[in-house]
């Protein structure tokens, strides 16, 4: 009996359904457009397999694909077309390589006897996306689509997550052939998920056990393996103070005994401190980036470091490692875990407070408690974390906002924090709040944006109103690209050299697109203005007209060691 014959279009639906898609962002165009033909049966009234969000522009699409893998746990999934369309999507997918966020990109490609010869919208997609992604392949035949995508949801959701490319040209979507699925789980020379090696967990517990000052460093590398409740059995067991960076930050609950805050440049005054005091550094699923250590050469010089990770690549890259744990921490945790004795580390974690109460004194109060003068970033923060009992996902864009959200707002659920953080990109936040709705469609999204972000990706403010998606949109209005702006004045003698803003009238924009909005200059009225927003059902723009010239306290300067942070600057 002869198997049915079906177009390579065709073939990429039944892939993606065989893979678990249920959503896909995506962009039409000419050299998609059998892969879109194909999707229309896909997505009828009477029969909706998938969910396509039609976004207003391609970088949309990869960024609201990262915020929804990051809300899901799924892998997002853009559908757009040849050239410019696919380009346009670089953007996030650097991004998404730099944060290691599981998206699949899968664009259209001129057809392959056209490939090579400048064909219009041609790009050499493979060659633009392989040193930013973690697989990025060109399908040339179409018996290799039901592969290629199972071995590509393989690699983005597996190991170190991350981004991966499929280039799909023309032809080959709407070539007939007989059909095959394919599961791909085992690559040669892939190993995702490495043994742990058993004299490095015995080394790991023995540094722990010995150590008078330890603190653990969390990464989103712990949200990532789902190891929430590893690392708090961990963390209690052994009495272990713990900080997190930027991505890490709702690993664990923010009210945690043991939580000590955010490390890094705007992190917390006492996490940096100590780190140059403690005696054995625990890093669990980080880095070493330049905005947690500062200078490297004078990081935690005194202490044993030990680093968990599934990358070995990142062992000692930036910083050196006494004991290296290779492997998933969901796994390698626990194994740690069952070596440590219960200790008592009670006046090392008591003598955190001093700095708590000298940060607060001398920065906090002020942002977050005013009594005169303009309205505030950080009270803002924190009255709409307050007002969603500090269950909400919290989504950024980059900037001031970014740096005030992530210190301000407070976390009892997991993977509650979408933001941009290797790749720093300005417009992120608007898609990926759309995605990470989309994604956890039963949790509230508060979106914090400057004015400079929010305008990058504007556009996407349509697929709010197609969609009806019920982002909170909280607009930190300083008529300033305040972080540029704060280093002019920190490093650049004041010399505001195109920082100032002009800003459109975001009243008319919202009414525009038929989304709620309010703007509030009065401290009197934010309270009334938060409540009515989280209250009021569908998207909402809240305009707060905050102080223009704020800087974001505390800051590690550039260059500096990441203890030497300064609580005020003087104008």
């Amino acid at each position: 009996m002869s198997k049915e014959l079906i177009t390579g279009a065709e073939a990429l639906m039944r892939s993606l359904q065989a893979e678990g898609t249920t959503t896909i962002f995506g962009y039409p165009g000419g050299c998609i457009m059998p892969v879109f033909d194909a999707l229309y049966d896909y997505t009828r009234p009477e029969n909706p397999i998938f969910n396509h969000v039609l976004v207003r522009h391609e970088q949309g699409a990869a960024h609201a694909a990262e915020g929804y893998a990051r809300t899901s746990g799924k892998v997002g999934v853009c559908l757009v077309t040849s050239g410019p369309g696919v380009t346009n999507t670089i953007t996030g997918i650097a991004d998404a390589m730099m944060d290691n966020t599981p998206i699949i990109v899968i664009a259209g490609q001129v057809g392959t006897p056209a490939i090579g010869s400048d064909a219009f919208q041609e790009v050499d997609l493979v060659g633009i996306t392989q040193p930013i992604s973690k697989w990025s392949y060109q399908i040339r035949k179409p018996e290799d689509i039901a592969w290629a995508v199972s071995r590509a949801f393989y690699i983005a959701n597996t190991g170190r997550k991350g981004p991966v490319v499929l280039d799909f040209p023309k032809n080959v979507q709407t070539a007939k052939f007989e059909y095959e699925p394919q599961t791909v789980d085992f690559i040669r020379s892939y190993t995702p998920y490495p043994t742990p090696a058993a004299d490095q967990i015995d080394k790991a517990a023995e540094l722990i056990n010995g150590a008078k000052k330890p603190l653990v460093l969390v990464g989103q590398g712990v949200e990532l393996a789902e190891a929430r409740e590893e690392l708090k059995q961990f963390v209690e067991k052994a009495n272990l103070p713990f900080a997190s960076t930027m991505l890490g930050l709702s690993a664990m609950p923010s009210n945690h005994p043991l939580n000590k805050g955010m490390l890094g440049m705007h992190g917390n005054l006492g996490p940096n401190v100590k780190t140059q005091e403690c005696d054995v550094i625990i890093a669990v699923g980080m880095r070493f980036s330049d905005r947690v250590t500062g200078r490297p050469s004078n990081y935690a010089k005194q202490a044993k470091i030990i680093h968990f990770d599934i990358d070995k690549t990142e062992f000692s890259k930036n910083i050196p490692a006494d004991v290296c744990i290779l492997g998933n921490c969901k796994e390698t945790l626990p194994m740690v875990t069952k070596l440590l004795i219960e200790n008592n580390h009670n006046e090392w974690i008591e003598s955190f407070k001093q700095y708590d109460q000298k940060e607060y004194d001398k920065v906090i109060s002020a942002e977050v408690h005013p009594t005169t003068g303009p309205l505030k970033m950080g009270e803002t923060i924190a009255k709409v974390t307050k007002a969603t009992g500090n269950k909400a996902i919290l989504v950024t864009d980059v900037g001031q906002n970014q740096m005030m959200s992530v210190r301000y707002f407070k976390f009892t659920e997991p993977h509650s924090v979408v933001s941009s953080g290797g790749l720093g990109t300005m417009g992120f936040g608007l898609p990926a709040a759309i995605g990470a709705a989309i994604g956890a469609p039963d949790r509230t999204v508060c979106f914090f944006t400057g004015d400079g972000g929010l305008q990058m990706t504007i556009e996407e403010l349509g697929t709010i109103m197609e969609q009806k998606t019920p982002v909170k949109i909280i607009l930190l209005n300083n008529n300033y690209l305040g972080n540029v702006r704060q280093w002019q004045e920190m490093f650049f003698n004041h010399r505001y050299s195109f920082t100032p803003m002009m800003n459109p009238k975001y009243e008319l924009i919202a009414k525009a697109y038929d989304i709620n909005y309010e703007l509030v200059t009065e401290r009197e009225k934010l309270d009334a203005a938060i409540d009515k927003m989280i209250k009021t059902e569908g998207a909402y723009l809240l305009e707060v007209a905050v102080i223009e010239e704020v800087d974001v306290l505390p800051m590690t300067p550039p260059g500096a060691n990441v203890d030497e942070m300064l609580l005020e600057i003087k104008r």
